[in-house]
């Protein structure tokens, strides 16, 4: 477990994370996910029960993510201007968050995935993900580089982490 949890947070952090930062929460996630109760005890400051609905490990994964990473907004704007931050002002983006103010959640989102798509052709483009259970918040997201996003769908199956991209869940969830 603790293997495919290493490679699926490398993958979905894209770089954002570093290495000792990977192997330390794929390494408490796998003791949280193979003996739960042991965990918390060792752990008491971790916030989590039985009335959440994910399992522990995967609440370590999810609550370890940074910002830059797990994009966690309610609307499509808030979470496009998540992303533009993460990449910081070396990066241009031709939409801008304010463009996707008044639209319809389907195009907002297509908008963004065209928009993500663009970049780092070589990697495949990046794919919005949808990433575990909501929590919070309406919209809870990864960035995966197009290339990697077989496998990391099939990891985050591995560990059993609801996972599907963005712009075809939204489709099917509103039957387009």
């Amino acid at each position: 477990m603790k293997a495919a949890l290493v490679e699926l947070i490398s993958k979905i952090s894209s770089g954002c994370m570093g290495e000792d930062e990977i192997l330390k929460v794929a390494d408490e996630a796998s003791q949280a996910y193979a003996d739960p109760q042991a965990f918390l005890a060792a752990n008491p400051d971790i916030n989590y029960d039985d009335t959440f609905p994910i399992p522990l490990g995967e609440w370590v994964v999810v609550g370890s993510l940074p910002e830059t990473v797990l994009f966690q907004a309610d609307t499509y704007m808030d979470l496009f201007a998540q992303i533009v931050a993460s990449f910081g002002p070396g990066v241009d983006f031709n939409l801008k968050p304010k463009q996707l103010a008044k639209t319809e959640a389907l195009t907002a989102l297509n908008r963004i995935q065209v928009q993500m798509s663009s970049l780092n052709k070589e990697s495949g483009g990046y794919t919005l993900m949808n990433f575990s259970q909501l929590l919070d918040d309406e919209l809870q997201v990864v960035l995966v580089y197009g290339n990697d996003l077989p496998r990391v769908l099939e990891l985050c199956a591995q560990a059993g982490i609801k996972a599907e991209p963005s712009l075809e869940a939204l489709k099917v969830a509103i039957h387009v």
